[in-house]
């Protein structure tokens, strides 16, 4: 998969996701704008990447492409705590 038509299906994977989960109450879709990719690589034809959106949710969500098998993982994640230690 060319790595432009798996940014565009990754971030409709984020809007459809996250749009099927709002509460109707919010009032708000997110927009293809809102959307953005943190980091993405292609390694052999497979795609990875993550993302993130401008809600401030703390979700960020992991999305890969494995090309043997045509078929892709979705993966959302809340960070819960950023501790730093001192070493």
């Amino acid at each position: 998969m060319e790595d432009k038509e798996f940014m565009e299906k990754a971030t409709d994977m984020v809007i459809e996701y996250y749009n099927s989960l709002v509460e109707v109450t919010d009032n708000y879709q997110l927009k293809e704008t809102d959307v953005y990719i943190v980091w993405m690589c292609s390694i052999l034809g497979n795609n990875k990447a993550l993302l993130s959106t401008n809600v401030p949710d703390g979700l960020y969500y992991e999305i890969t492409y494995d090309n043997n098998k045509n078929t892709f993982y979705f993966d959302a994640y809340k960070k819960w705590s950023h501790q730093e230690y001192e070493n």
